[in-house]
């Protein structure tokens, strides 16, 4: 019997109008982690997630849907590649017999995800053409400083005592933790990253831990933020006791 992986890849069957796959920008059921996401995100300022959900509402200009669609191709094409791999795998685990039939399966099998990992690499070349420009505007237009809000106030602040870019070996997600035990996402990371308020040093392998500083934007920032100190008596409340005038007297 036949199965049919989701794009019209037949698994376990022949592998012709594997490079016919349709470019659907329909939501697969299960996002597929990229080698692109990472750079998607630092190039838009926010995560993929949110770049789908706003693709899906047509919520994107013209320049970070192409991006969005881009990117959903890839993810549909590393699907395949996982598909091919765990069925290699599970042919190859000593659960089938082993006669002609098997070997000839696994023969066609490696086949397909040869194939599967050339699609794949197609897709990663047209993504990476299509960030490109993304790329360029957001460096040319960093976000604005004076406006920080709490939140991102307090991240600054935690990074500023020392922090560290670590990726996490099984997920392949990115996370900063800082000196003071802080743990701070990868969209917020991207975030300031892209605003070029911290900066990272890619001279030390992510494994390791890259250290994340402020940048003098980023310390400027912090300087330029709103004072909490309170400036004027706030008014009195009607009905207060005692009233103003009688504190005054």
């Amino acid at each position: 019997m036949t199965r049919t992986l989701r794009g019209g890849v037949a698994a376990g069957g022949s592998d012709r109008g594997r490079a016919n796959v349709p470019r659907s920008t329909a939501t697969p059921v299960r996002k597929a982690l990229t080698s692109l996401d990472h750079r998607v995100e630092l190039a838009v300022g926010y995560t993929v997630d949110r770049l789908w959900r706003d693709h899906d509402r047509g919520l994107l200009d013209e320049q970070i849907e192409s991006v969005a669609a881009a990117h959903r191709s890839l993810s549909s094409a590393e699907q395949s590649v996982t598909f091919y791999r765990v069925l290699l795998q599970r042919l190859a685990s000593g659960e089938y017999p082993m006669d002609s039939a098997l070997f000839d399966r696994i023969d066609r099998t490696v086949k397909q995800l040869q194939e599967a990992v050339r699609f794949r690499g197609v897709r990663e070349t047209e993504l990476s053409d299509v960030l490109e420009p993304v790329e360029a505007n957001a460096a040319r237009t960093p976000a604005g400083h004076t406006d920080l809000k709490a939140h991102d106030i307090a991240l600054l602040l935690a990074i500023g005592q020392g922090a560290k870019l670590r990726e996490h070996l099984l997920t392949q997600r990115l996370s900063v933790v800082t000196a003071s035990g802080t743990r701070i996402g990868q969209h917020d990371f991207a975030r300031l990253e892209t605003a070029g308020l911290v900066h990272r040093d890619t001279n030390h392998p992510l494994h390791a831990g890259q250290p994340v500083a402020l940048t003098d934007a980023g310390r400027a920032a912090l300087a330029a933020r709103p004072s909490s100190r309170v400036t004027s008596r706030p008014a009195p409340r009607p009905g207060a006791w005692p009233d103003a005038a009688t504190r005054t007297r």
